[in-house]
């Protein structure tokens, strides 16, 4: 056990007010229970039990301590039956919500290489704006988000964090295509279709766009990458998005990414989360790991090609 057996003992004496009843309950002798919480009580510095004719009764000490113990007893019971599931490759239910980009992207591949290993387990996948992505796992409605620019928010706990930049997505045989970061100074001479104003990408496109000494008017906006992309292929322009939202084209050759050189450079930091106070079951967890192995394997891939200039690390 990852947890001494004293705290069984005084759950049990306080289930029942007695060490006698406790001791039959448990297999154990009275003298090895009575022995053990005097101990504890030694080590805390305070009586657990109010010793009465009839039996036990907790103190203000013990009745803090008891809620203690139940609660890591609870976790330790919830811990075994979450690894009995990994051991039987138990069927299980994932609620997953996410960006549009990347549902569209390069989520359908993992997703699909996840399946093919474990087919028991139930995907569901929704997605939304990128404002309203935390919403869905603050309600419960979702047991995960994954999407960019996630605030700081409370109820939340960060599961994996990766640091994205946005490059410029260019058409094959474009005159503007080339190895390495590329200037946002030639970008802006081309016509520009660009993410809406109002979104997150468009807050990080207009802090790249702000270090210019020209005024950048884009020909076109959608809230929709998919628009964009589609747009840019049939040669309507040049459009600024992150890699993962295009890493499915570029492996195509259907589009190309060139990351933006320094000083414009500016970054879009993506998070796998979830509620602060929610633990994650078992198929949820083998989920969360298979994710984030890929999500790392992704970024190297991007990284090796260029469109990421440093190794953005994951970390909870």
């Amino acid at each position: 056990m990852l947890h001494s057996r004293k705290l069984q003992y005084i759950n049990e004496i306080a289930r029942s007010g007695s060490i006698r009843k406790a001791a039959a309950r448990l297999n154990v002798a009275s003298s090895a229970i009575n022995r053990q919480i005097l101990a504890l009580e030694e080590e805390i510095g305070a009586p657990l039990f109010e010793r009465l004719p009839r039996g036990l009764r907790l103190t203000a000490a013990g009745e803090l301590c008891i809620e203690h113990i139940r609660e890591v007893l609870k976790n330790y019971d919830r811990l075994e039956a979450r690894i009995r599931s990994l051991k039987m490759q138990q069927a299980g239910k994932v609620r997953l919500v996410t960006t549009v980009g990347l549902a569209s992207g390069p989520l359908a591949e993992i997703v699909t290489r996840f399946q093919a290993s474990h087919p028991r387990v139930y995907l569901q996948m929704r997605n939304d704006a990128g404002t309203t992505t935390v919403n869905p796992v603050l309600s419960g409605d979702v047991d995960i988000g994954l999407g960019f620019n996630i605030p700081a928010t409370p109820g939340i706990r960060s599961l994996g964090n990766f640091d994205i930049p946005i490059g410029v997505v260019l058409p094959p045989g474009h005159r503007l295509i080339g190895e390495g970061p590329i200037s946002l100074a030639d970008v802006v001479q081309e016509r520009l279709l660009l993410a809406q104003q109002g979104t997150s990408l468009r807050d990080v496109i207009n802090l790249a766009l702000a270090r210019l000494d020209v005024s950048v008017e884009p020909v076109l906006e959608s809230n929709a990458s998919e628009m964009l992309k589609k747009l840019v292929k049939c040669g309507a322009g040049l459009t600024l998005l992150n890699p993962l939202d295009v890493v499915t084209e570029c492996r195509a050759g259907e589009l190309v990414f060139r990351p933006i050189a320094e000083p414009h450079a500016r970054h879009q930091p993506m998070k796998l989360f979830a509620r602060s106070r929610a633990p994650l079951d078992a198929a949820t967890s083998l989920f969360v790991e298979f994710l984030l192995a890929e999500l790392e394997a992704l970024v190297t891939e991007l990284q090796e090609k260029g469109h990421i200039a440093a190794a953005p690390l994951p970390s909870a």
